[in-house]
């Protein structure tokens, strides 16, 4: 019999550990429009912009586009990225 994520978790927790999930990082590009949006897009991603009414609400959304972008085979989403040449 095997230990569930609850079991381990706990006894981790006992020793003084803890378990955080990994924490994944995207790099993103905004900008303040006159009117005060905040707007702006995933890099990976440069053909999709969002916006928000602050920079967290900024972050909410592209969080989503993230989601949804990375989770699904979407048609005509272009990718970013990189070729090692050497």
């Amino acid at each position: 019999m095997g230990l569930d994520s609850g079991t381990f978790r706990n006894g981790l927790s006992g020793l003084g550990l803890v378990c955080k999930p990994l924490c994944m990082k995207t790099r993103y590009t905004y900008w303040v429009e006159p009117d005060g949006a905040y707007l702006g897009f995933l890099n990976e991603f440069p053909d999709h912009w969002t916006q928000g009414e602050d920079l967290e609400d900024l972050k909410a959304h592209l969080r989503d586009l993230y989601e949804t972008f990375s989770g699904e085979a979407i048609p005509g989403i272009r990718k970013e990225g990189e070729l090692e040449i050497a």
